[in-house]
């Protein structure tokens, strides 16, 4: 069965995870404290151990042992009251070693059929994520991951990127970076080939994102739109 929540590790010990249960799914941030208790669950290690081996832990630190178990049983209310206690989880990625790549000219032109594909890969993703719930759109992703395609080159994928923007240009609605990460993902299965699609966040501040990657960079990317790095959560 489809896993139900996603990890990103993020520095300094924290967690983002991607609940995709219900409707267009949510993130929640956890501090290190929270991220240790849940890395614990989600590599299948029972509630009851995991509560005695994190209190062992901050006792032998120094922390006071009522206070921790009060605490760690607070954690448990708010996990078991959002559902997640009883989710099923996806091992967490390593954070991406990919560099992010300067975004190509906005005066770069796409050939006629690369135009075709972003039209049919933003027209795709837009119906997909608004008319089906995100667990779906990620199933049907990881379907056609198993098509055997070449990997597009970072030139390439530049190229596809530009071409759902200026189809997206035309769309009167929002088409923000999961509609543009998943239309790029589509299209570049259309021409033959295939990109990364990634969805993560970051910490300080918290924010979630989703984007391509090819060649070992992530795509299309504006760094002075986006602070850097995110940690993926999900990668297809």
């Amino acid at each position: 069965m489809m896993p139900q929540a996603y990890t990103a590790l993020l520095p300094g010990g924290a967690a983002a995870v991607m609940d995709v249960r219900t409707g267009k799914g949510s993130w929640r941030h956890f501090n290190s404290t929270a991220a240790r208790l849940w890395n614990h669950l989600a590599d299948g290690t029972p509630l009851d151990q995991a509560l005695n081996e994190l209190t062992d832990h901050f006792t032998r630190h120094g922390a006071d042992r009522d206070t921790v178990c009060a605490d760690l049983a607070t954690l448990v209310r708010r996990l078991r009251d959002t559902g997640l206690l009883t989710a099923r989880t996806s091992p967490a990625p390593q954070p991406t070693a990919a560099t992010v790549r300067p975004p190509i000219p906005a005066d770069g032109v796409p050939s006629a059929a690369e135009r075709l594909a972003g039209a049919l890969g933003l027209a795709t993703a837009l119906l997909l994520l608004r008319c089906t719930p995100i667990r779906t759109v990620i199933a049907l992703a990881c379907v056609l991951s198993r098509v055997p395609r070449p990997d597009a080159t970072a030139e390439h994928a530049d190229i596809l990127v530009h071409a759902v923007r200026n189809f997206a240009r035309l769309w009167p609605g929002r088409a923000a970076c999961l509609e543009e990460s998943l239309a790029v993902y589509l299209a570049a299965l259309l021409r033959g080939c295939r990109v990364t699609w990634v969805l993560g966040a970051r910490t300080a501040p918290a924010g979630a994102h989703a984007w391509t990657e090819t060649d070992g960079q992530v795509i299309g990317q504006d760094l002075e739109d986006r602070l850097w790095p995110y940690a993926p959560a999900l990668r297809i």
